[in-house]
């Protein structure tokens, strides 16, 4: 069973509630000083942070654990029942920084240049402090919310969720009783294309389809050269009809809300240019006349699949009788474990390699697009330039685990970047950093979501 800690075991104290809240740019410099890199994680002091923040303001707080060193946070603002209780949820363990170049301690969270620097500024300690800052207001404000307001703060995203959303989804399912919607990463980001600023909303990703390869072969002593049918030799083929085919394009819903999006905003070429993209026998050609910018669209439109981890041979004169390889697989929303094998069957793996499925997170086929309207609606509001669309996204988040109890997730932490930053470049990699202006702009739009949200019925059309 998991662990509900109480305040004490914690060892909390007692503080006064503040004069006034700290700003969202404050928060997000405090959450960067805690070094949460996953491995091995360690978020109790950040997750005790907001705790603070909340409780200091007179929020009560729940705190559940798998791990007392890996714990959960989950907050509640009662509304009146007119709608559904709201989700916002958000993690704050982060990747590593190991044999990064870094310009700045990552762990600091400098302001220099307008931005923000430090591990997690985009990914997401950014957007945890404008969901909590705007939970914050909402409370402080007394805000008359139509729904209950939950917010869930969480380890563990970076290597699974095992201790975080996972856990949560497992064994406390009952404290999301009637969520249909929530507000997480990723997406909000405003990106710019022929004279256009488009924000992606992120609407559904990409199933996750672990698979193991295995190899067998005949083995022997490796004085006796390299026989054409031994694993090593079956292993390089693999890997180069990996590399070298590419599985063949699918226009799921998700893409399609996303490219016709995109396309109705643009001119006519260009719009035709991205709309033959959901044509199968077309797309394969337009990707490679894009180039280096087909490659944003290609993840979208197919299934792809990358050797990770190779484990065979154990002596150095000795060919390896099995060799087994894992597969990062990716998959397209609706696509099954088995549509995936076979088709990795018809286009690159041989019939005799074994597949088999290590882990599988499904999502559903086309996305509830219920809450689009709100959402675009303080987009365009907030920035008059603003092009909101869907977006698939290629990675995956602690959405899929919410998933499983039927809540739809959108990747909405609003910000307004420079055109000349290569957000997606930065996220994971050194000197990541976010724009001073941005964590206000995104808190406020957050905000304004949760004025509006309820005032009318959803639709829960896709």
């Amino acid at each position: 069973m998991g662990i509900r800690l109480a305040n004490d075991e914690l060892g909390q104290d007692e503080v006064e509630r503040p004069a006034e809240l700290p700003s969202p740019v404050e928060i997000l410099q405090a959450l960067i000083r805690f070094n949460t890199t996953n491995p091995p994680g360690e978020e109790a002091a950040c997750i005790m942070y907001i705790r603070r923040l909340l409780e200091n303001a007179g929020i009560e707080t729940r705190i559940y654990a798998l791990d007392p060193a890996r714990p959960n946070l989950l907050a509640r603002i009662k509304g009146s029942g007119e709608a559904p209780p709201l989700l916002l949820y958000g993690h704050v363990d982060v990747v590593g920084t190991d044999k990064q170049a870094w310009s700045r301690d990552p762990f600091r969270g400098d302001i220099e240049g307008g931005f923000v620097w430090g591990r997690g500024a985009l990914d997401m300690k950014g957007g945890v402090a404008m969901l909590v800052s705007a939970f914050l207001r909402a409370h402080v404000r007394k805000l008359p919310l139509r729904g209950d307001l939950i917010l869930a703060i969480v380890s563990d995203e970076e290597a699974g969720g095992e201790y975080g959303a996972s856990f949560l989804v497992e064994r406390h399912a009952d404290y999301f009783t009637g969520v249909k919607y929530a507000l997480g990463e990723f997406g909000g980001f405003s990106f710019h294309a022929l004279g256009k600023t488009f924000y992606p909303i992120m609407v559904a990703e990409k199933q996750l389809c672990w698979l193991k390869a295995t190899i067998r072969g005949d083995g022997g002593h490796g004085s006796m050269g390299n026989p054409g049918a031994d694993c090593m030799a079956q292993l390089g083929n693999m890997l180069q009809s990996l590399s070298r085919n590419k599985l063949p394009i699918r226009a799921v819903p998700a893409a399609r809300l996303m490219i016709e999006g995109m396309a109705s905003a643009l001119p006519l070429l260009p719009a035709l240019l991205l709309r033959g993209l959901l044509r199968p026998r077309l797309g394969g050609v337009i990707l490679k006349l894009l180039g280096e910018k087909g490659e944003t669209f290609a993840p979208l439109l197919r299934n792809t699949v990358s050797a990770t981890v190779v484990r065979g041979g154990e002596k150095i004169n000795v060919h390896p009788s099995e060799i087994t390889v894992e597969l990062d697989g990716r998959t397209l929303p609706g696509v099954t474990p088995q549509q995936f094998m076979d088709e990795l069957r018809r286009f690159a793996i041989h019939d005799s390699i074994g597949l088999e499925v290590l882990r599988h997170d499904p999502c559903a086929a086309a996305p509830d697009m219920g809450m689009f309207g709100l959402l675009s609606d303080v987009l365009k509001e907030a920035d008059k330039e603003a092009v909101p669309v869907p977006m698939l996204l290629p990675g995956g988040t602690d959405g899929r685990l919410f998933a499983r109890l039927g809540i739809q997730t959108y990747g909405f932490l609003p910000m307004p970047l420079p055109k000349d930053m290569q957000f997606t470049k930065l996220i994971h990699a050194a000197d990541e950093r976010i724009p001073v202006e941005a964590i206000g702009f995104g808190t406020d739009a957050i905000y304004r979501v949760l004025e509006r949200y309820g005032a009318q019925p959803l639709s829960s059309d896709g």
